[in-house]
């Protein structure tokens, strides 16, 4: 299991079953919306996974710190903090759209070592750990392992939404994106998740908090891909939140030289 003990995984995997279990219920069912300071929308689904995770997690492993989206940080100076993201896409989830997960990530001293993105409603689950290569469970079929693609002239680049680029980042994602082969929009995570099935080359977004990228590391590099800022630096806590994923590491410094 390298750095991370089995037990974990084993918390790991149950506390997205448990998330989906109170997030399947209210897809595509007449949920309260209301509105959150940044104008995402907040359903009961986001709130009571969360705490339902934590609840659990709280429980099994009290010494452990949590930070999640919607309920913020406790004992984050642990040595090992779970970091949570209930839906990832949650405008996805409110219009009726499966293109949204589960972000289920622990770090140890400040370095995402775990990582599941969950998908309740498809039943996909990607599953990354340090040291070892991604695990994926689906009824629909998939290998996790990202694909060859040295150029951009070739890649499929992803992205949620253009207009979540702030004003100075727009420009630089815009030459990274007439570059590629082509752009499709929307996905959230599960774009990311594409990555690690070698269905997408690169995902580059900015402005994301650690609850949005902490899960996804583990899960694409342990696929043979790697996950950076925007300049090619590891991902920190307290970071502007420039992403740049890819699937082939070669594909990088073309990705970096554009977005620089």
């Amino acid at each position: 299991m390298g750095a991370v003990p089995a037990a974990y995984l084993a918390a790991a995997e149950q506390a997205a079953a448990i998330s989906g279990a109170v997030i399947r219920p209210l897809f595509r069912s007449a949920l309260l919306v209301e509105a959150k300071g940044d104008a995402s929308p907040v359903t009961a689904a986001d709130k009571g996974a969360e705490r339902a995770i934590r609840e659990f997690l709280a429980k099994i492993l009290p010494e452990h710190g949590i930070w999640g989206e919607e309920y913020g940080p406790e004992r984050v100076d642990a040595e090992w903090v779970w970091v949570l993201d209930p839906i990832d896409g949650t405008r996805a989830f409110v219009t009726g759209r499966p293109l949204f997960g589960t972000l289920i990530a622990l770090l140890h001293k400040g370095v995402p070592v775990l990582g599941i993105i969950d998908q309740p409603v498809t039943g996909e689950r990607w599953t990354g750990v340090s040291g070892e290569a991604t695990r994926f469970a689906s009824s629909m079929g998939g290998q996790p392992h990202c694909r060859p693609c040295a150029r951009l002239a070739e890649a499929e680049l992803s992205c949620t939404a253009p207009d979540l680029f702030a004003e100075g980042d727009r420009p630089r994602f815009d030459r990274l994106r007439r570059a590629a082969r082509r752009v499709t929009w929307g996905g959230d995570c599960y774009g990311y998740g594409l990555i690690a099935l070698g269905l997408v080359d690169i995902v580059a977004e900015s402005g994301l908090k650690p609850w949005d990228w902490a899960a996804l590391v583990p899960v694409i590099e342990g696929a043979g891909g790697r996950v950076t800022d925007w300049a090619g630096a590891p991902l920190q806590l307290g970071a502007a939140g420039d992403v740049l994923a890819v699937g082939d590491p070669a594909l990088q410094a073309e990705a970096i030289a554009l977005l620089r």
